[in-house]
């Protein structure tokens, strides 16, 4: 696998309000914010380009909600932030697709001449799958790090429940077969990275 030079990382909504086990239920993959810490490390010491996205839910009831310290980044993403020898852009949002979010995602990357994306964070299979769709439809080279991200278990129509683990593994299977991305290890991404 190659990780281009000017690769750009996008860590999804790595939020403390998705610690709110109640109000979310159970999760997948705690090793999740290792792996994040470790992709962002490689990336900032690498000079590589950091995105760090936010949601700011606008419902009322939302531990993301703007102005809540469920809004806040995660300590350590906070903590790396600025901290890279590479171009580093914040975008916020309201919806699941970083490319629709404040600044623009995507004029940003064409103005850096960035044509491949690594992404990270929370949820698979919501605002992470979202933003490797659309960033597979607008042309970029979309890799997904599945094990640097996790979800939650979630009901559907029909009574239909699916656990964190199996919706993960359906995003998965639909980004990587669909074609809309590549979804590989933290290990390969750091191997080629590095």
């Amino acid at each position: 696998m190659d990780i281009a030079e000017n690769a750009a990382l996008v860590v999804v909504d790595v939020q403390k309000g998705f610690e709110e086990a109640g109000f979310w239920g159970p999760r997948n993959n705690p090793g999740a914010d290792d792996n994040i810490a470790a992709l962002i490390d490689v990336w900032q010491a690498s000079g590589r380009p950091v995105v760090f996205v936010r949601h700011d839910s606008v419902k009322p009831g939302s531990p993301l909600r703007l102005g809540s310290e469920g809004n806040e980044l995660k300590s350590y993403v906070e903590e790396r932030r600025g901290k890279g020898a590479g171009a580093e852009l914040f975008v916020t949002k309201t919806v699941n697709s970083a490319f629709l979010g404040t600044p623009d995602l995507g004029a940003w990357l064409g103005a850096q001449g960035i044509s491949q994306i690594v992404l990270a964070g929370i949820q698979t299979n919501m605002c992470v799958e979202t933003t490797a769709r659309m960033g597979g439809n607008l042309g970029y080279d979309v890799v997904v790090a599945y094990d640097a991200t996790h979800t939650f278990d979630l009901e559907g129509p029909f009574g239909w429940r699916r656990s964190a683990e199996e919706l993960a593994q359906a995003s998965a299977v639909s980004l990587h077969g669909g074609g809309f991305a590549r979804v590989v290890t933290t290990r390969e991404v750091v191997g080629a990275a590095g």
